[in-house]
């Protein structure tokens, strides 16, 4: 399978898609509860399904339902999901106020952090040596692997809101995180020795209501956003203003850098409230030029405040929340899911509807895509 495109929601069930002709190829039942979150595992072997207290592990290839392995041992909804490089281990967040990490041959934890609050999402650095996190309470967090403790904690001044999502560039230069309040903020991130600087960058306003998702293209060149304002928004990432501030633009604000905790808390928090790029070659998918729906216009809505991560295109056709999204590997196209229970395929150049895939019965809320090549 050259490209592996799934969504899962609140129908209970996963769904494989072709994703040039939009048909279903397979679909995995989840009798447990919604699936929170999805993602393929870097060889493309295994699928990590997340959903309320546990994560479940299935074979890609296989035409069992069954979870080839169960990782349980989180309080509350699962809420982000990510493997390691060459899939040793994997990282998760949850509501219960935990970060874990997991032999994915055993699935025994093997490292639990806390954050004392909901935690919203988790991905790893791609140094394979640092996970982000952030939680309800508006903080994002860093945690080192090698020290293994929280190394910074970022607080942005003057606000107390839920950060639903964190990402960071394929090459490890930036961090971005959004937040309730339609708020991104930006981080550049820089290797000195063994350890890692943050510098704030900017702050933006990408939507008026909730982020669901930040989301940095491969080649990052691109910020994604999606919005519970039924809309996805592409910005463009202009690596030469994001280093300082523009003269029109006021100086970049002090995000807080907290020291870190001196040691990892273990007990956990329980509040059970219901709600990795790879550098290989692309799969070609210049195929998915067919005939489509005429392109959706841009929206003449700006956003008015100036900001180094210009507005470059607002993906309108949702009818309700914009929940996750995922970039091929060419960063030439967005996957979306949204609550109308549609996962639609957008070519970003033309900014139209590609494909449209259409099985789910309850809101889609996650999205994975995988359309590299094995070396």
């Amino acid at each position: 399978m050259s490209v592996i495109l799934c969504t899962a929601g609140y129908d209970h069930t996963i769904r494989f898609w072709e994703a040039l002709s939009g048909i279903c190829s397979r679909t995995i039942p989840h009798p447990d509860s919604q699936v929170n979150r999805l993602c393929i595992s870097p060889d493309k072997r295994f699928l990590a399904a997340a959903g309320n207290h546990a994560v479940k592990l299935y074979d890609i290839k296989s035409s069992n339902p069954n979870p080839v392995l169960t990782f349980d041992g989180h309080t509350g909804n699962v809420t982000g999901v990510a493997f390691h490089c060459e899939g040793k281990w994997m990282v998760t967040s949850s509501e219960d106020g935990t970060v874990k990490i997991w032999d994915t041959r055993t699935g025994s934890v093997q490292r639990n952090y806390t954050h004392g609050v909901p935690v919203n999402d988790v991905v790893i650095h791609p140094n394979q040596g640092e996970l982000v996190s952030c939680d309800r309470g508006g903080n994002v967090r860093i945690w080192d692997l090698s020290e293994n403790k929280c190394s910074h904690q970022l607080i942005p001044e003057g606000e107390d809101v839920s950060v639903a999502s964190v990402t960071v560039a394929s090459d490890g230069t930036l961090l971005c995180a959004g937040n309730n309040a339609g708020n991104v903020y930006v981080w550049r991130m820089v290797q000195t020795s063994h350890l890692t600087t943050l510098l704030p960058v900017t702050k933006f306003t990408a939507h008026n209501t909730y982020i669901t998702r930040v989301l940095l293209s491969p080649d990052v060149k691109h910020l994604a956003t999606c919005s519970a304002d039924h809309t996805a928004r592409i910005w463009a990432v202009d690596p030469t203003s994001t280093l300082t501030s523009t003269p029109s633009q006021p100086p970049a604000p002090n995000y807080l850098l907290t020291p870190a905790p001196p040691h990892v808390l273990q007990s956990p928090h329980n509040n059970p409230n219901n709600p990795a790029n790879t550098t290989n070659p692309p799969i070609n998918m210049q195929a998915l030029h067919a005939p489509a729906p005429a392109p959706v216009p841009e929206t003449s809505a700006k956003i008015a405040e100036p900001t180094p991560f210009p507005l470059e295109t607002t993906l309108m056709g949702h009818q309700r929340w914009v929940w996750d999204c995922a970039f091929s590997a060419d960063s030439a196209y967005l996957v979306t899911a949204c609550s109308d229970h549609y996962a639609r395929l957008w070519e970003l150049g033309s900014q139209s509807i590609i494909r449209q895939y259409n099985g789910h019965h309850r809101g889609a809320v996650c999205v994975a895509l995988n359309d590299t090549a094995l070396s």
